[in-house]
């Protein structure tokens, strides 16, 4: 899910919510909520977000992608 994928870039790029919302122009209440997954962010949100943790828009869609996918059900014979 997003948030917790957000929240490990924050964390290693060693940025607290409040100065991501500072960089992305939003509120640290709804960094906290992104991160808890209770919001989803629009685009253009999800592009400042990109850009606060100093990773590409395109980069942070890989990340998703990879980190949502799960295995695929084996089929009974």
């Amino acid at each position: 899910m997003f948030g917790k994928d957000f929240r490990k870039l924050r964390l290693k790029a060693g940025l607290t919510q409040e100065e991501v919302a500072a960089k992305a122009a939003i509120s640290r209440e709804y960094v906290s909520m992104l991160e808890a997954d209770k919001h989803i962010p629009t685009i253009d949100v999800f592009i400042r977000l990109s850009h606060a943790v100093d990773v590409s828009p395109a980069d942070l869609i890989a990340r998703l992608d990879r980190s949502g996918r799960s295995k695929p059900a084996r089929r009974a014979n």
